[in-house]
């Protein structure tokens, strides 16, 4: 089974640290060949991020919606991510997200706000539905040339996670029932 896999970026620059972040992060976590991936710079779409309806934005995110992992990333504005990310993911309804697992990656010019992900970004990916396999990643810019060994640290605590996660469902029930 080939993974289907979106990264999702929310920096105004295209093509920016942020992306390669975002892309490390995914190359050292999954093994070569297991999966697509899907990169959606945002940069890219912002003559029709705020456009409503827009069959393009409707694509891209039904696109996200169907994957098995999609990493969020953006660089820290004003203490969270920036508003093209949220009005992207503003564009869900209520549970918009389910089924997919979700990374929140935030970077930004110093530690300072470093819970940023975690406490910021995660929330919203949970209210829409996604799961989330630990804490975000929190990446400080001025760190681009030890970025395979901190994207590979981070890698590493995410695939830990998501093994444990395995284990604890395959011991799951294989019928499953709606509670109401």
């Amino acid at each position: 089974m080939t993974l289907k896999v979106s990264i999702i970026v929310g920096n105004p620059k295209p093509k920016s640290r942020t992306l390669k972040v975002a892309e490390t992060l995914v190359e050292k976590l999954l093994e070569a060949g297991s999966y697509e991936v899907d990169v959606i710079d945002l940069a890219d779409h912002t003559d029709e991020i705020f456009s409503w309806p827009s069959e393009k934005m409707a694509s891209l995110n039904a696109s996200v919606a169907s994957s098995d992992l999609a990493v969020f990333a953006s660089p820290t504005y004003k203490a969270t991510y920036t508003g093209l990310l949220k009005a992207f993911l503003d564009r869900y309804p209520a549970n918009g997200l389910a089924g997919v697992t979700a990374i929140p990656v935030l970077t930004g010019a110093d530690l300072t706000h470093s819970m940023g992900p975690t406490v910021n970004l995660a929330p919203l990916l949970v209210e829409l539905g996604a799961s989330i396999p630990g804490r975000g990643f929190y990446f400080v810019a001025s760190q681009m040339d030890h970025l395979e060994e901190l994207v590979e640290t981070a890698a590493n605590e995410y695939a830990t996670n998501l093994r444990q996660l395995s284990i604890v469902a395959a011991g799951l029930p294989h019928a499953t029932s709606s509670v109401v």
